[in-house]
Formats: C-alpha cells, structure tokens, sequence
C-alpha cells in the first residue's frame, strides 16, 4: 500500500496580515502540519518570523507547528519555540558546531527534532545522530527566499536518505522542501520523500489550497508508476 503523503504548507508565502484566518483554511483544506520557515538575516539573507508568530497561531490550530531554524546557532533559540508551543525544531547541519549536542537538548525539550541539508550538503553528515532524528529536510532549492526552482539533483540525495531511513531509523519522516508543486512532487514521492513542504504553489495561485489533497492523489499514482 503506497505510503500516506503529508502535506506541510509554508506560511512563507502567506499573507502575514491574515495568518490566524489561513491556518484555520489550510486545516479545513486538509493540511497536515504548518510549516514555519524561521530566517535570521545572518544564516540566510532575509529576516522572516520568530516564536511570536507560533505562540500566536497555536491556539487557533491544532496542526503540527514545524519550526525550519534557518539560523545561525540554533541552539540559543530552542527553549524559546518550545514555550511557544511548536512541535518539532528542525536545525540546518551548516547552522551549528554541534549537531548531536542541539538534536539532544531539542529532545530534552519534550519535542521532535530534525535535520536539514542544503543543496550541497552530503548526507553523510547524519551518519552519527541517526538514533536522535525524528525528521530529515532535504533542501531542494537554496534557503533564504520563496519561489525558487526545484534543484532536480537532489532526487538522488532523497533516494539514498529514503533508504537510510529504512535501514536506520524507520518511521523518521523525510520532508523536501523548495520549488514543489504538481510537475515536481512526482519525482520526489518516487524518491522516498513522504512530507511535501510548498509555499508559493498552495499561496500564490487562486486555486493553490487544492493542491493539498492533489498532492495526497499523487502517492498511489507515484508508486503505481
């Protein structure tokens, strides 16, 4: 039976003046989990939200709140998205000295952590904190904007972290996130991916909430293939 595709819209692409009445649509419309997309101006060149916004969205959804840290030292910022009620903290490997020292303390916070890779980043870089991951992010464009082309040299980077997951850390989730929409979300469920993060695809079209559950669609057609 093909595997259950989630589907984590990310308010990146949201009408910041209309966050509280869009998550309560994105749940209506299906949605699994609210992608929260955290920039510092130092890590990546903009500068996004920070614990505010998801201590101000959690009490009107009752989706998981996933914190995507695109900032330098994430570790000085943990205990703050914990108070603010998210769900799990996913940290970029590039971002820290020492990954299975953050990955450890988002732990002892009582959430799920995560690991996210550039591009360019082998994943090798996991192979000593497989027990501690509950999420890996394959970054399929560059962080720092939304709206960008998919990378397809990625698909063989998910390929290979799909395996790994089998092998190593079954039930961890692989989310995949940059350019995805219905020409590139085949190509990364066939990959192994099964949590598609998308911005501008379900924001930036009048009929982008549909995609939601067009996404879902594609598991079974994907793997039929």
């Amino acid at each position: 039976m093909p595997e259950k595709i989630k589907v984590a819209p990310s308010l990146l692409s949201a009408d910041f003046g209309m966050l509280r009445e869009t998550v309560r649509l994105l749940e209506a419309n299906g949605a699994d989990w609210i992608h929260l997309d955290v920039m510092d101006g130092h890590f990546v060149p903009n500068i996004t939200m920070g614990p505010l916004v998801a201590q101000w969205l959690r009490p009107h959804t009752g989706l998981i709140l996933d914190a995507h840290l695109m900032v330098s030292n994430p570790e000085d910022h943990l205990e703050a998205f914990v108070r603010a009620g998210v769900d799990s903290i996913t940290v970029h490997a590039e971002a820290t000295a020492h990954l299975d020292r953050v990955l450890r303390k988002i732990i002892g916070l009582g959430i799920k952590a995560g690991v996210a890779l550039n591009p360019a980043t082998p994943p090798e870089v996991l192979e000593y904190v497989w027990p501690l991951l509950d999420l890996v992010l394959v970054m399929s464009v560059n962080p720092g904007a939304g709206g960008q082309a998919f990378i397809p040299a990625v698909l063989p980077k998910i390929a290979f972290l799909a395996q790994r997951i089998r092998e190593v850390r079954p039930g961890a989730a692989l989310q995949v996130d940059g350019g995805i929409n219905m020409e590139t979300a085949p190509a990364v469920i066939e990959a192994g991916a099964n949590v598609l993060v998308a911005g501008s695809a379900v924001f930036k079209d009048q009929d982008g909430l549909k995609l939601i559950q067009a996404f879902k669609t594609l598991a079974g057609e994907t793997k039929a293939v």
